[in-house]
């Protein structure tokens, strides 16, 4: 075990911790491979799954492993025109499992992100009823405060030009705090506390992935 490895295993296990006392599920996976094992060992045959938009369930392999698993999807890559995207939008808030990451996590257990549409938040806090997450330990940060700052200078401009966004980050790689037409910090919810038993598990993965 690398000194890396060793160190995001005992981040993990303070961070899985602190998900308990908040009602959250936390496990904690060394690599990628087995994160998605975890993940689709969650999975009933029946189930019908969505997910928001997301570097790290691209990276990791969560993506590929859904669309090769004959699971009935919520794929709003599919639509062909706005209001089919729109129409998935609001089915994926039905969906049995919601997928996603998040910008980042604190070590006391608290979700923290931040939206441009606002789907993905929606789905976080209500409708699906069971949401998984898999996040990658560079998300880890000490508190709200440094969990927002980087999510500003580290997740939000480099999202920004991968969408092709003309926001001031996404055009200087600079938050510059902006209310621009095409704003992807448009939503911030920290999810402190989940009412709901059993819908909401983190699946903390160490490596770095997404922004």
């Amino acid at each position: 075990m690398t000194p890396m490895q060793e160190f995001y295993e005992k981040q993990a296990s303070i961070i899985i911790k602190n998900l308990e006392k908040r009602n959250m599920e936390g496990y904690y996976c060394p690599d990628s491979k087995s994160a998605v094992k975890k993940a689709m060992s969650f999975l009933p045959d029946c189930a019908v799954v969505s997910w928001g938009g997301s570097m790290t369930l691209t990276e990791c392999g969560m993506m590929d492993a859904l669309k090769a698993s004959g699971l009935t999807l919520i794929d709003r890559s599919q639509a062909v025109t706005p209001e089919e995207t729109k129409a998935m939008y609001r089915q994926a808030l039905s969906a049995d499992y919601y997928f996603m990451s998040s910008n980042a996590i604190t070590l006391d257990g608290k979700l923290v992100n931040i939206d441009g549409t606002g789907n993905r938040v929606a789905a976080l806090t209500y409708g699906p009823d069971h949401v998984i997450l898999l996040v990658g330990m560079n998300k880890a940060a000490k508190d709200e405060a440094s969990a927002l700052e980087r999510i500003h200078t580290q997740a939000a401009p480099p999202n920004a030009m991968r969408l092709k966004m003309k926001t001031p980050c996404g055009l200087t790689g600079v938050c510059s705090d902006c209310t621009s037409k095409e704003c992807i910090c448009s939503q911030t919810l920290i999810i402190r506390y989940n009412r709901f038993k059993g819908r909401i598990k983190v699946i903390l993965i160490g490596e770095n992935l997404g922004y």
